[in-house]
């Protein structure tokens, strides 16, 4: 009898410790589902890319800067807006882009617009 009752108390010791070990593995299969919902850094360029042109009627030609944020993404992307003979006088524009974390562009605008060939004019202080 004793044994048998021994049995039963050490089963339901380890009942416990499989719900752990079970939340510790539901825990894992959610981050890697998270992990494969959130899209590639390269998969968010090429999103941005698309949804831009798609909004504005304009191609990026580039990707300045590229930044994961607590939101998201921020991005800033150069566009062609005016096309001129020669090439380098061809007006170009920066544009702000913000995404969401699976890549959704949430918000852009235009910080900047220049000539192509231009560079940026130095600053104060600055070499």
């Amino acid at each position: 009898m004793s044994n048998t009752r021994n049995t039963q108390e050490s089963q339901g010791s380890q009942k416990p410790q499989d719900s752990q070990s079970s939340s510790k593995s539901n825990d894992k299969q959610n981050d890697k589902q998270t992990a494969q919902k959130r899209p590639s850094p390269m998969d968010v360029l090429r999103q941005a890319r698309g949804q831009l042109a798609e909004l504005t009627g304009m191609e990026a030609e580039s990707v300045s800067s590229f930044e994961q944020t607590d939101e998201g993404w921020a991005l800033e992307v150069e566009v062609l807006e005016l096309e001129r003979v020669p090439d380098t006088m061809s007006l170009m524009a920066s544009y702000q882009v913000e995404l969401d974390a699976e890549g959704q562009l949430t918000g852009y605008r235009r910080v900047r617009r220049y000539e192509r060939g231009r560079s940026d004019a130095r600053r104060p202080g600055g070499r």
